[in-house]
This record gives structure tokens, sequence and C-alpha cells, in this order.
């Protein structure tokens, strides 16, 4: 009997140990184990039948995609590529939209830039409570030395600059339409000038060109196809909708992608969290779901509840003009992205991104 046991708890520790990895944790199927794509082109793909999702369901999702012209739509599960569709036609290079059709993030796009502005902090080369004038020199604006000298980086970052965005033309960063609405911090608005700043913020502070900083600290690090260019008074990013799912990755995982940390995750948190307490659904040009109330661009109105009642308590997103969107889900381990033209008239429009939601809910256990 004594033999028996000890053959028992043997075997038992023999299988125990089979279960483990080389980290002493237990093994995971491939939907739990993080996976980062190479540079290669290749993706590793999950069907939505292995990981129990609805497949019978995913028809009306597309249905909603394709009537609301969406080129792009992609859905990373732990990294791995749970859905990819494309739509419509590629405008630049003709054809069908594909993987490889470039986009425009439009304000989504704010999000790379609040990386690269934490990132710059993170290195020294400026400090949020630093002036802004101490980098765009005295003058920037058209407000007084005492009113300028209020704003600071971290206004910029959080839309409380205090700057009127009701002028003409609130993207233009001429001193003659960054004018005094309130002193910084005391109002939250949606104004595109300021946030453009930061390009010469960085540049100021870095001593190199904003792309520059950029590539390096980020698009080449993770093996982001894309460019900057100039439309106007906008700095805007075009790539690939997979460019877009691969810096979404990267914030899910807390900044580290392969095995390099490529910003310390605290402040990762820090740039994903509430950032003031106008507007409690703004983290540093994030867009937060989960808040008892949010704002909108163009209106001073508190709304109640929350900004996607239909999308996951703790999703996080980059919305931009037209529909695109850079949605991160901790709980889920997800990243859901969409490219593609307008399906409603709002500046930022999140209500089409909540029916996705709806729509994802039903494939989704």
């Amino acid at each position: 009997m004594i033999r028996l046991a000890i053959l028992t708890l043997l075997l038992t520790f023999i299988f125990s140990s089979c279960k483990d990895d080389d980290t002493g944790g237990e093994t995971t199927t491939p939907a739990e184990e993080v996976y980062y794509p190479d540079n290669s082109g290749d993706w590793e793909t999950l069907s939505t039948d292995s990981i129990g999702w609805r497949s019978d369901k995913l028809q009306e999702l597309y249905n909603l995609l394709e009537n609301n012209d969406t080129r792009a739509f992609i859905v990373l599960v732990n990294g791995r590529i749970a859905v990819e569709q494309y739509f419509g036609k590629d405008i630049v290079n003709l054809g069908d939209f594909k993987p490889t059709s470039r986009w425009y993030w439009a304000s989504a796009g704010k999000t790379l830039t609040s990386f690269a502005t934490v990132k710059a902090k993170e290195e020294g080369f400026l400090d949020f409570e630093d002036k802004t004038s101490d980098y765009l020199g005295e003058g920037w604006t058209s407000l007084t030395k005492e009113q300028e000298d209020k704003i600071t980086v971290w206004n910029q970052l959080t839309m409380t600059s205090g700057l009127d965005d009701g002028v003409d033309n609130n993207f233009n960063t001429s001193p003659e339409k960054l004018i005094y609405k309130a002193d910084a911090g005391q109002r939250w608005a949606y104004h595109n000038a300021p946030y453009t700043l930061l390009d010469t913020v960085l540049e100021s502070a870095t001593g190199l060109f904003f792309e520059q900083y950029f590539n390096a600290k980020i698009k080449d690090k993770i093996g982001m196809d894309g460019s900057w260019s100039w439309l106007r008074d906008n700095h805007i990013f075009f790539s690939t909708a997979r460019s877009m799912a691969r810096f979404g990755h990267l914030i899910l995982n807390n900044a580290k992608w392969q095995n390099e940390q490529l910003l310390d995750s605290a402040l990762v948190r820090e740039m994903t969290t509430q950032s003031q307490e106008l507007n409690e659904a703004y983290g540093y040009l994030w867009w937060l779901n989960g808040k008892d109330s949010y704002m909108l661009p163009e209106t001073q109105v508190k709304f109640n509840g929350m900004l996607l009642p239909d999308a996951p308590y703790d999703a996080f997103a980059g919305l931009g003009a037209n529909g695109q969107y850079l949605c991160v889900v901790p709980s889920k381990k997800m990243v859901v992205i969409r490219m593609g033209d307008n399906p409603d008239d709002a500046l930022v429009p999140a209500l089409f991104l909540n029916d996705i939601w709806k729509n994802l809910n039903e494939v989704i256990p």
C-alpha cells in the first residue's frame, strides 16, 4: 500500500511537471499566449471557432461594417488575428482594399503623439509641468504673458489649454487663432491646434524632427509601416490597418514588444487613465470607457453614463474623424481596429464604435 501511494504521488508530480512551462507557470493555449508578429509580413491567426466565438454571427457584423463604408476591420486576441476583413476600393492604388492598403488615422493618431510625448518625459527631454513657451518661445499665442505661462505640456496632452476652440479654424496654430477663453486647466475642450503643437514641443525638446523621434521610439521598434503627412493644418499618420493593430497590441501589453520594454508600464497606465476632473473619459489624448460621465468635442455639455455603453467597461480608444478606431480591451486581451469612410457626421464618432460592439457582443460569449 505504501509503495502504491508513493507511486501515485510520483506519477502526480510527473504529470504536473509536464503541464508546467520552463518558467514554472502552467502552459497556455495559443489564444492565451501573448504573440508578437515579426516584420516578415506573416501574422498568426486564430479561428473564431477555436476560441469559442459564434462564427454564425460574424456576417451580421460584416454587413454593419460594409454598409457603413468600412475599409478595414481587425480584431486581435493576444496578438493573433481572430478577425480580418476588408471592404471597398483602395482609392490610392485602385483595386480592392487589402492588407497592404494604407489609410489615414485622423485623430486616432493622437495616441501616437501621446506615446512619443510620454517617452520624451521618460527620457528626460521634458516635463509635463514645463511651460509650453519653454519650447515654443514667448508669444506662441495671442495671450498675455501671464496667461500664456499657465499653459503647460500637460495641458496640451489633456485638452485643457484654456484656448478658445470656437475660433473659425481651431486647427490653425497661428498666434492670432490661439486666443484666451479660460485659464489653463479650468476648461476642457477638444482643440486640435494646441495638440498639433506638441510636434514642435517634441522637436524643440529632443533636437530631432518629430518623425525621426517617432520612428526611432515607436514605428521601427514594432515594425509599423506608414508615414506622417501635413494636410493643411493637420499632421496625419497614414498606415495599413495591421500597423494600427501593432500599436494597439503594444499598448495592450503595457509597451512591451517581444523582449523589450519601450516605455515604463506605469507611464502607459498613466497615459490611458483619467487625466483631469473636467472630462472623466479623457486620458492623455486617449478616450476612456467605464466612467460616470463624458464630454464630446464642440460642446461643454457633460453627458451622464459611459462613452461606449455596449463596450467592455475597461475599454479605451483612439478615436478619429470618419470612424478611425483603435480600441484596446485589457480584460479581453483584445484590440479592435476599424478604418474607413464616415459612418456619421460626428467629429469623434463614438456612436458607430458602440454599434460595432453591440454586434461583437453577439459574436463573443
